[in-house]
């Protein structure tokens, strides 16, 4: 039995595999930002549940705080995220889709590296094609999406992030323990993309999304597969996934860009706390 944290948990394919993953006698932990779906959706399941919203980095250090209280974290599956709409900055001076798809868990994970290296943890990142799609002019300089910003741009930058995140995370803790891979969930007919006025909502609002979404059931068996996986024989570290084979990614790096997004994101979040 594995002890593992789902964050974006309380609907589409984290709670989908929530259920997949405590049918199979796994302690899972959920973390959502709907009080009453996260709560509802414990009760289901009889998990422990813990509420963040990504927005406010307060409640992501708050949140890490609460997660150290378990023996083991096991897997970490950093499954929050979304499209947004205008760009608007948070609280904490950051572009939004920015910051909960990529700062955010960047922000958890470090928190938490002391406790998932004891336990050699299997950190998961939910990305998406979009980093195909939308991520290929990334610029690492750009982070808070000031140069021509657009939902879906924002978004494949973000889920680019989360692959750049992958590698980088690979490169410095491998050899510590840590095993971190990404995913691609496919178009999951859910609530996301709620946020935002893009044509994305269409996919997902409408009744068309039957026609060109699959089942959070379908997708959650992608993200629960890597969590019960063995790394290094079922799937290999710092890859990123798509429907269980490897991903190819349009944005080229040698690793010089996920290097410098991790040192940027740091002095974000150092200058962040220091306000």
């Amino acid at each position: 039995m594995q002890t593992i944290i789902i964050t974006g948990a309380s609907d589409g394919i984290g709670a989908a595999s929530a259920r997949q993953l405590k049918a199979k006698g796994h302690n899972v932990v959920l973390v959502g930002r709907s009080q009453q779906k996260t709560e509802n959706l414990a009760k289901e399941i009889d998990a422990s549940f813990h509420l963040a919203d990504y927005s406010r980095l307060t409640d992501v250090r708050r949140l890490a705080s609460e997660l150290r209280q378990y023996d083991r974290i096991d897997v970490l599956a950093n499954n929050a995220g979304g499209i947004m709409g205008k760009r608007e900055l948070t609280e904490n001076g950051f572009e939004k889709t920015f910051q909960v798809n990529h700062l955010a868990p960047f922000l958890l994970t470090k928190l938490l590296m002391e406790q998932l290296i004891a336990c050699r943890a299997k950190v998961i990142q939910t990305s998406s094609a979009a980093a195909n799609a939308f991520g290929k002019r990334f610029n690492v300089t750009d982070l808070n999406n000031e140069r021509s910003y657009s939902p879906q741009t924002a978004y494949g930058y973000g889920k680019l992030e989360n692959i750049l995140f992958t590698r980088e995370l690979d490169r410095r803790y491998r050899a510590s323990g840590i095993s971190t891979v990404a995913f691609h969930p496919g178009v999951v007919r859910s609530s996301f993309a709620s946020d935002t006025t893009h044509f994305m909502k269409f996919v997902y609002h409408t009744p068309i999304k039957y026609l060109l979404t699959i089942s959070p059931e379908k997708s959650a068996r992608r993200l629960s597969a890597l969590a019960e996986g063995k790394p290094g024989v079922d799937w290999n570290l710092g890859e990123v996934y798509s429907n269980g084979k490897p991903m190819s990614v349009a944005f080229k790096d040698d690793g010089t860009v996920a290097r410098e997004l991790w040192e940027r994101s740091e002095q974000f979040l150092n200058t962040e706390l220091s306000k």
